[in-house]
C-alpha cells in the first residue's frame, strides 16, 4: 500500500497555472466517455475525485469551458489559458467535487485507476485488470471505486 504525502500539487504543461489539493482523493479512476477522448485526444483520461473544498490554484487564474456530457449534465472545465492544459472539471451545480487530471500533479507515481467508467465507449483493444471495477456508463454508486481505491492508497497531512 502507498502513502502518499499531503497536499497534492499540480501544474499546467507550460507552468503558468499550478494548484494545491489539501484533502485526500476519494477515488481515481479512467473515463473513457467520448468527451474525455476528445478533449484528451486519448483512448481516456485518469481522474483523481478531490474535494472542492480542498482544492484552488495556487499561481494564475484558470480559464473555463462548458458543455453537456454523455450523461446529460452540464460541465465545465478549468484550464491553463496560455498552454490549454486542463486541470478539473467541475459540475453545475456543484456536487462538491472536482475531476482533477491526475497526469497535472507533480508526482504521478502513486496514481492508479480503481476502475473504469463509461466502458460502453472503450477502445475495442482496451483490457482492464481483472479486479477493476467495471460501468459502462456513468455510475449512479461510486462505492465500489472508493473501496477499491482505499485498498491501495493511503494519504497522510
Amino acid at each position: 500500500m502507498n502513502t502518499i504525502s499531503l497536499p497534492l500539487i499540480g501544474r499546467c504543461q507550460c507552468g503558468t497555472l499550478a494548484y494545491s489539493a489539501s484533502e485526500p482523493p476519494l477515488m481515481v479512476y479512467a473515463c473513457h466517455c467520448t468527451n474525455c477522448q476528445t478533449q484528451t485526444g486519448s483512448a481516456f483520461v485518469l481522474s483523481a475525485t478531490v474535494p472542492e473544498s480542498g482544492f484552488s490554484f495556487t499561481e494564475g487564474d484558470p480559464s473555463r469551458v462548458t458543455w453537456t456530457s454523455d450523461s446529460g449534465n452540464e460541465r465545465y472545465g478549468l484550464f491553463c489559458g496560455a498552454c490549454g492544459t486542463r486541470i478539473v472539471n467541475g459540475q453545475s451545480p456543484s456536487i462538491g467535487f472536482y475531476s482533477l487530471r491526475a497526469g497535472t500533479l507533480d508526482d504521478t507515481s502513486w496514481v492508479r485507476p480503481a476502475g473504469h467508467i463509461w466502458m460502453r465507449s472503450a477502445q475495442p483493444w482496451f483490457r482492464p485488470d481483472a479486479e477493476d471495477a467495471l460501468f459502462d456508463q456513468q455510475p449512479s454508486d461510486y462505492t465500489k471505486l472508493i473501496e477499491r481505491f482505499m485498498t491501495f492508497q493511503t494519504f497522510s497531512q
